[in-house]
């Protein structure tokens, strides 16, 4: 069965937008967990935008299950993940501009550094969030990534018929490709209730990390809902 991972990171979003206490991201995990989500996902980004370095350890200290940093190799969040240890981190791209991630990591066009950061972590072991192309796939691989999360946007984000179809197609074979290798595959990044069936039917991945969708759901049907359907739809 696959996992899911939820990203609570738009509950904190929910709080910056009133700059003030609430919602608290912590007081999600253990909703979260009880719903039966695999883990927590968060990212702690330079910015701090979504979540603080108080909520990570908040977070961390709550999480009974599996938590999944996202972050960016930066020396400051690096060294800040080796002192909180998270269960896994992801490495992903970062820009300040941004409003989500955008795209996956150039693993290829930044293996020594990425490869640095991936040492630097040690022995937390590091997933690569990356296109579902075969050059990423491979040098995430030379950069002792144990695991790699494809980015699915281009996925979602395309209209129903051939173009969907073409990118799911190309998703199918990035992770036929990453597991070929020996890496652990995950999926993320736009999937919803309604887009995530025809991914689950692949049958090529070990794990959804979605969040989003699922804080969107929430608002309606209350946390432990969402996420009780989101995992009956990816388990």
């Amino acid at each position: 069965m696959a996992r899911l991972g939820v990203n609570i990171d738009h509950i904190a979003t929910l709080r910056q937008a009133r700059r003030t206490f609430e919602p608290d991201p912590a007081n999600a995990v253990g909703i979260v967990e009880r719903a039966g989500a695999y883990g927590i996902v968060c990212h702690l980004r330079e910015d701090r935008r979504h979540l603080n370095e108080r909520d990570l350890r908040l977070v961390r200290e709550l999480c009974k299950s599996h938590l999944n940093l996202e972050l960016a190799a930066s020396d400051e969040i690096i060294e800040i993940a080796r002192e909180v240890g998270p269960d896994v981190c992801t490495l992903v791209p970062e820009r300040r501009e941004e409003v989500t991630t955008e795209g996956g990591l150039d693993v290829a066009g930044r293996l020594a550094a990425l490869k640095k950061a991936v040492e630097r972590l040690a022995p937390i072991p590091v997933s690569a969030f990356i296109a579902p192309v075969e050059e990423q796939v491979m040098a995430s691989l030379d950069a002792g990534f144990t695991a790699v999360e494809l980015h699915t946007g281009e996925y979602a984000n395309a209209r129903p018929g051939p173009e969907r179809d073409e990118r799911l197609a190309r998703l199918a074979e990035g992770a036929e490709t990453a597991a070929g290798v020996g890496l652990y595959v995950a999926a993320g990044h736009g999937l919803t209730y309604i887009n995530v069936a025809p991914v689950v039917e692949l049958g090529v991945f070990s794990e959804y990390n979605i969040g989003h969708s699922i804080i969107a759901r929430a608002v309606f049907t209350g946390l432990e809902e969402a996420v009780r359907e989101m995992a009956l739809l990816v388990g």
